[in-house]
């Protein structure tokens, strides 16, 4: 394809006889000028509808109101999971099964297979990530699907024309990060299927790493495996199958289910992971466990396994072998870490309707400066996001040391203090609202950012504050290597981390200006209460806000979702007449926005006669609105009345709060001469 493409550009580009055309066309001036000049623009205020969302609102899974529709379903994945690690070779070697819970209406004629361990090969598509090591990657030796075994050595049978049943189920792209398994026997809707492979894995480590997950082990002392065993694909009502390859900097998209998880480590080795640890009788010492049981009791910080206690025969029992068994259910993934040389610390955290449950932090003594604030910052983050949005709904949580200090998987955050409240946060999206991450990271990651303003705010004692953030996008606003946020994520290039991470709390920025930031809130709180453990999309989202705030904002949903665009609003003169000015709004972006201006009066004896909407915010100063609708005729200029009386007024700004995006607020503002 690459070849096909160079040679019709060189076609292009050549007469028949080889020669290039020079015929240089003359220049339309008006191609010059600022595109903001124009007298009239088009306001979209509809956003698009793609083939995967009419096909959900046609199937009744999804609808307008933004609510899960009538006939909503997803599919469910049950994981039994027995593994080994061998620190001598960093490898893990693991047997699951998978019980399918085909909830869909859909006959399935294969399965696909997320094999993320993939991507430490050395031919495999990736991104800006770069493993710290290549490996064999994740080596699957037997598949079997309701008990029947999968042919993984043979060729890929050839189908004859017209040919739609095969005889035996084959695999495709086992050395890819997405395999696919065809099968014989398809699974029929509303049935279950059992999926049995065995596997091994090489966990990378290594100072070269680039990236989240790239490494994932300090030498042989210790490992934070992640993506460590086979996962089936999101298979959802929009898409089916979700098929987007592992790239190495977007992240996630996972079934919900159970998880029962049995881990074999050499003696002398902690294990901390997702769940609930079923076996402590079997694995730790009695007084660890007093230990465990007093930190429920306390808000002081307490040392379940101390340097000087690590080992066989102290914290852990002697044992050739020691297996820990953890259970979770209700999660969309498992992540686990040990080493022969954590500690272990528990705090709590009190959970609103729930009561306390622990926070645990394994770490490596000599980084324990990276963990003195490291429960503290989890605690009020779990009691923050509980009341902000829902409780925290899993029974623990915990911290883990290691290369990736900075990742989230239910129950468990590869992070220390740095990035504990942005990590904790991660329990409610993805973990809770079980967003597509690797298609729609703002969704994520964006709603991440925004939280995070509220939580430090809190932490300080002061009110958040959400000024200049939408003003601001205006200078990222016309870069042309940024992609919208509806743009797939897994494919953003150079700007996957402003446009995953950064753009939602301009947006929010604005739609707070829009409509207040308290009642923005109020309906994020309900967003989250709505779609916890279900899969919503961006559409299910922008209709729910728009009901449950009572306004059509698709217009704002358009602009910011679907385009790169911006207000850039200016005040272009002031005319007098009588006691009243007459202030000319013009907006030279296509984004509109609600017009607001900040008024200061002179000093005075005058009253200042009232507007309809207009509020005094003290006895000189003035904030008045007109709603976006006034843009909607497709005029750029607008003639803003204000009529407050005789007293005389000295200073207008418009967007004196900077929610709405402009490249230069310097003819904002407009003072009396």
């Amino acid at each position: 394809m690459k070849l096909r493409i160079i040679l019709g550009l060189v076609f292009l580009s050549c007469s028949s006889f080889g020669q290039v055309q020079t015929t240089e066309a003359p220049l339309n001036p008006t191609i010059l000028q600022d595109s903001g000049a124009s007298a009239k623009r088009a306001i979209r205020r509809n956003i698009p509808l793609t083939n995967s969302i009419r096909r959900a609102y046609q199937a009744g899974t999804r609808n307008t109101s933004g609510r899960p529709g009538a006939n909503y379903w997803q599919l469910e994945t049950d994981f039994s999971i027995s593994a080994s690690l061998n620190p001598a070779t960093q490898t893990i070697t693991g047997s699951e099964t998978i019980t399918i819970h085909n909830n869909s209406p859909d006959t399935l004629d294969r399965i696909v297979l997320r094999l993320d361990h993939n991507i430490f090969r050395p031919r495999v598509p990736r991104g800006f990530s770069v493993p710290a090591e290549t490996t064999d990657g994740m080596v699957l030796t037997r598949i079997k699907v309701n008990g029947v075994e999968v042919d993984l050595k043979s060729p890929v049978p050839q189908r004859q024309s017209g040919q739609s049943k095969i005889e035996r189920s084959y695999a495709v792209g086992l050395d890819q990060t997405v395999a696919t398994l065809m099968l014989a026997t398809p699974i029929e809707p509303r049935t279950l299927a059992t999926l049995e492979i065995d596997w091994n894995t090489k966990l990378p480590g290594g100072a070269d790493g680039q990236g989240h997950r790239m490494t994932q082990r300090w030498d042989a002392k210790l490992f934070q495996p992640t993506q460590w065993f086979p996962r089936l694909a999101k298979y959802d009502d929009q898409r089916g199958w979700d098929t987007n390859v592992y790239l190495g900097p977007s992240e996630f998209y996972n079934n919900y289910g159970k998880f029962d998880v049995k881990i074999e480590v050499p003696a002398g080795w902690i294990v901390s992971g997702t769940g609930v640890l079923q076996n402590a009788n079997e694995a730790v010492a009695p007084f660890v466990r007093e230990r465990l049981a007093s930190a429920l009791k306390t808000d002081e910080e307490v040392m379940i396994v101390k340097k000087d206690e690590r080992g066989v025969g102290k914290a852990l029992l002697p044992r050739e072998k020691n297996v820990w068994h953890f259970v979770a259910d209700k999660v969309n993934d498992f992540a686990w870490a040990t080493s022969n040389e954590f500690v272990w610390r528990t705090t709590r955290a009190n959970i609103p309707t729930k009561g306390y449950v622990p926070v645990h932090m394994f770490y490596l003594p000599e980084r324990a400066r990276f963990f003195v604030n490291a429960g503290k910052n989890s605690r009020h983050a779990l009691e923050f996001y509980s009341k902000l949005l829902i409780p925290y709904a899993f029974p623990q949580l915990t911290l883990q040391d290691g290369p990736s200090a900075g990742m989230e998987y239910p129950m468990v955050i590869n992070s220390n203090q740095g990035a504990a409240d942005h990590e904790t946060f991660h329990q409610w999206l993805p973990m809770m609202v079980g967003t597509n991450e690797t298609r729609y990271g703002w969704m994520d990651e964006g709603f991440n950012q925004y939280s995070n303003i509220l939580s430090n705010a809190d932490t300080r004692g002061r009110p958040f504050d959400l000024d200049r953030l939408g003003q601001n996008y205006g200078r990222v606003s016309g870069n042309e290597d940024e992609p919208a946020l509806m743009w797939n994520a897994n494919y953003a290039g150079t700007f996957y981390g402003y446009q995953t991470y950064n753009k939602t709390s301009p947006m929010f920025s604005m739609l707070g200006g829009i409509v207040g930031d308290a009642a923005m809130n109020a309906a994020l709180k309900k967003y989250v209460e709505t779609w916890a453990f279900k899969h919503p999309s961006p559409w299910d989202f922008t209709f729910f806000m728009n009901k449950e705030l009572g306004r059509d904002l698709n217009w704002f949903w358009y602009y910011w979702l679907f385009t790169t665009e911006r207000v850039d609003g200016s005040v272009k003169e002031v005319v007098w007449k009588g006691d009243k000015a007459r202030v000319t709004i013009h907006q030279a972006g296509e984004m509109p926005s609600p017009v607001v201006l900040k008024v200061e009066f002179s000093d005075g004896t005058e009253k200042i006669k009232a507007m309809p909407n207009a509020q005094m915010t003290d006895d000189k100063t003035a904030i008045v609105k007109w709603n976006e609708d006034v843009w909607f005729n497709g005029d750029r200029a607008f003639q803003a009345v204000l009529d407050f009386g005789k007293r005389k007024i000295r200073k207008i700004t418009l967007d004196p709060y900077g929610r709405f995006p402009d490249s230069d607020a310097k003819d904002n503002v407009w003072t009396s001469k």
